[in-house]
């Protein structure tokens, strides 16, 4: 009897849960009282990327473009972060691009690189632009004991410039260079002679490098119009302020220098990464720029707002 009646709650509360309107499925999500829904986004007929009118009327072109846009605008914490320090890092990138005559469109490639941070990959790259250790000395950035220069993000930003033109000479078009720096001058080459193609659109590649160039035109997208995407940025991350110094001797003790100059070695190294040591050996005749954060700069906001 006692089974019996445990069943006939147990099915009367599974009926009730099943039709309450608390939990029936909708369309919008809430979540800490903040609405959330999903819809498609319109996609217009081209888009102008690397100096390129891209046609986005053939179905193969459009649904790739498509997938790029809808993964990267419901990747919610990733791409607001990409655009929070949109405003810190693309004066920087943006100033390289137009000295080296590349378009201005490539400082999104470094954004599908890295989201803007000094990451390092699975296999070894490192940087906004994740060069590879061969690579980054073919193209004169210096890596030793006490320096790692693919996280200077000018030098790194001129080294890629420089692969990049290079690239697109031998490929012929921005957009090539643009899969090339994913997949290899050589590797797009190849793809280009064995399928008789002349441009990017018309490639059959690998999954990587065919989803690459299309993430790069999304994120433009995305960034240039983020509220058509649903995302409402308060605050952008401001550049840093800074003063630069020549040092031409070596350096023993980076914290003990920072120190003495004022401020402290987190700073120090927040502002230049590429310092990956305590210590900086410098060869006769060579010298370094090192960034020190200018008078207002608000790094020790700590310090202040404690009255120390």
């Amino acid at each position: 009897m006692a089974k019996f009646i445990i069943f006939i709650l147990l099915g009367t509360l599974l009926w009730a849960c099943n039709n309450s309107p608390t939990i029936q499925k909708e369309e919008t999500i809430v979540h800490n009282n903040v609405e959330s829904s999903f819809s498609d986004f319109i996609i217009p007929d081209y888009i102008e990327f690397l100096d390129t009118k891209v046609l986005l009327k053939d179905i193969d072109i459009r649904e790739r473009y498509e997938r790029e846009i809808i993964t990267n605008a419901y990747y919610h914490s990733s791409t607001f972060f990409i655009l929070k320090r949109s405003k810190r890092w693309f004066p920087v990138i943006e100033k390289i691009l137009k000295e080296e005559g590349l378009p201005d469109d490539f400082k999104y490639l470094a954004v599908a690189e890295s989201g803007l941070t000094q990451a390092r990959s699975y296999v070894g790259a490192l940087g906004f632009w994740q060069f590879m250790e061969g690579t980054a000395k073919d193209y004169g950035l210096i890596i030793n004991k006490d320096i790692d220069e693919r996280k200077h993000v000018v030098k790194s930003t001129r080294a890629a410039c420089a692969y990049l033109k290079d690239a697109k000479e031998k490929l012929g078009s921005w957009i090539l260079a643009a899969a090339a720096y994913n997949r290899g001058v050589n590797g797009i080459s190849k793809n280009l002679e064995g399928q008789y193609a002349d441009n990017f659109f018309d490639l059959n590649l690998n999954t990587e490098t065919s989803r690459y160039v299309f993430r790069i035109m999304a994120l433009k997208e995305i960034i240039e119009h983020p509220s058509n995407y649903n995302f409402k940025i308060n605050t952008y991350y401001s550049p840093y302020k800074t003063i630069q110094k020549i040092v031409d001797s070596s350096l023993s003790d980076l914290s003990l220098w920072a120190k003495n100059e004022g401020f402290n070695k987190k700073i120090l190294k927040k502002l230049n990464p590429w310092l990956i040591s305590n210590q900086l050996r410098i060869e006769p005749g060579k010298s370094y720029v090192i960034l020190l954060p200018a008078k207002g700069a608000n790094l020790n906001a700590y310090r202040e707002d404690n009255g120390e």
